[in-house]
């Protein structure tokens, strides 16, 4: 019987060696933000000092929104940079990328086309990674999970800021349940965009990482020098807060603090791309997401509160009545 059980654990093994050993193919949708550039270097270039291993991109589709300016303005550039640097392929459509490779890296900076991008991909069967913001809205989100749900298809989206070393210690356990923390980030506003999607959300992931779901009420404020302050009430009684980053010349532009019941320590920080890199590799290899759905919601409904909250003066507004207005069930 040993024997036997033996054999098939060496069996399963070698299947999984085997299907893991050839790099996976990976297919980029828009081209119009440097992390195109950044993730293809750290991904194909085995001499990067931050190469990770077991996938390369090998095509792409350019997209690019034309009334955002720092979109349509750099999607030529990247292209070029993609095509003449790392040989990536530029396919004419969704569906002919997804004809090609194994996994999908949705990387559009303007949210509001994801849904439509993600569409062909969930019909095709890949999995998909979608950089930050996950969508232009919480209800175009909640569409994605939904069609990924229903298609079976694995999906997630994060920022990198979730998996810097500090954060995850404490999503670990390292000063043991959190009590409260503070996040912040720089907030660069958008106009087509809820205030926090374009670039808070990178605070907001941070501040969810650390809490984590169970977020309840949103309230809209601002710091003694004028600056975006959000403050989330979690079950329990725990506070969460997001800062928009401080203004002044050599502040640090991400960081934080959390407490919890054995001490407290510093997250917030960014350790670059290669931790995020790692994961979504893991992520396209198993089928399995690192960032649990309801986290995810939750961090776009405490975004999409937070705009609720400024419309009424800074009142309170509760989590679950966004949830309902944007069609959860």
């Amino acid at each position: 019987m040993k024997t036997i059980t033996s054999l098939l654990v060496a069996t399963l093994v070698l299947t999984t060696a085997t299907c893991f050993s050839a790099d996976l193919r990976i297919g980029l949708i828009g081209l119009d933000t440097s992390h195109v550039i950044a993730f293809t270097k750290t991904l194909n270039d085995p001499k990067d000092k931050n190469h990770v291993a077991g996938a390369k991109v090998v095509a792409a589709f350019k997209g690019g929104s034309k009334d955002i300016d720092s979109s349509w303005s750099r999607v030529d550039k990247y292209t070029e940079q993609l095509q003449k640097d790392f040989g990536v392929k530029i396919v004419d459509s969704i569906e002919d990328l997804c004809s090609q490779v194994d996994a999908v890296m949705l990387e559009s900076v303007d949210g509001r086309p994801h849904l439509a991008q993600a569409r062909p991909v969930i019909k095709a069967g890949k999995p998909l990674f979608i950089d930050k913001p996950m969508a232009g809205s919480l209800s175009d989100a909640l569409e994605i999970f939904r069609l990924a749900k229903e298609n079976n298809v694995p999906v997630f989206s994060a920022s990198s800021l979730r998996f810097g070393k500090n954060t995850q210690a404490v999503r670990n356990g390292s000063v043991g349940k959190v009590l409260n923390a503070w996040t912040s980030s720089p907030v660069s506003l958008e106009p087509h965009h809820p205030d926090l999607f374009w670039y808070g959300i990178h605070g907001v992931e941070s501040l969810f990482t650390v809490m984590g779901a169970g977020c309840e009420t949103v309230k809209r404020g601002t710091t003694s020098d004028g600056r975006i302050e959000v403050t989330g009430t979690w079950s329990g009684g725990r506070t969460g807060i997001f800062r928009e980053g401080a203004k002044t010349k050599g502040s640090k532009p991400y960081g934080g603090t959390a407490k919890g019941e054995k001490g407290e320590a510093d997250i917030g920080t960014y350790d670059g791309y290669a931790p995020l890199l790692v994961e979504v590799i893991k992520f396209f290899q198993t089928r399995v997401s690192p960032v649990p759905e309801r986290e995810t919601i939750e961090i776009l409904a405490f975004m999409t509160a937070y705009d609720e909250s400024k419309k009424l003066d800074g009142q309170p507004v509760n989590i679950c009545d966004v949830l309902k207005k944007c069609g959860a069930k």
